[in-house]
């Protein structure tokens, strides 16, 4: 059980920084860069900013213990989906590699969490 907390929240921390507390600081004390990864991507200035406060959000409902279950399922979806288009929208219109990738070790790692998640609630 122990071992199973410890994956958790390893995997959770890095999905902490990168999905919300890197996109929430750069909203919130650089601004004028909070669309630079959905700019070139043509999307509107707005999605951008959306897309962080629900990143945000998300990530808070994962790490908060006592966020009810059902709301913790939105939440690893709602994640999931945005890294899914992430990688889409690469794919489609920048067909960077790195850009592509990137998502899809970070869905690694939400899918590292999200299984762990299960093992400690089905076992502890």
């Amino acid at each position: 059980m122990k071992k199973y907390k410890i994956i958790f929240w390893v995997a959770t921390t890095i999905i902490i920084l990168w999905e919300g507390i890197m996109p929430l600081s750069t909203l919130l004390f650089a601004p004028e860069y909070a669309n630079a990864g959905t700019k070139p991507l043509g999307y509107p200035d707005y999605f951008a900013h959306t897309l962080i406060i629900a990143k945000a959000l998300g990530v808070f409902a994962i790490a908060y213990p006592k966020t009810p279950g059902r709301l913790r399922e939105w939440a690893y979806a709602g994640l999931t989906f945005s890294l899914i288009f992430a990688f889409i929208s690469h794919a489609f219109v920048d067909q960077n590699v790195g850009f592509m990738l990137l998502p899809l070790i970070v869905l690694g790692i939400l899918a590292i969490s999200y299984v762990y998640n299960h093992k400690i609630h089905t076992h502890g």
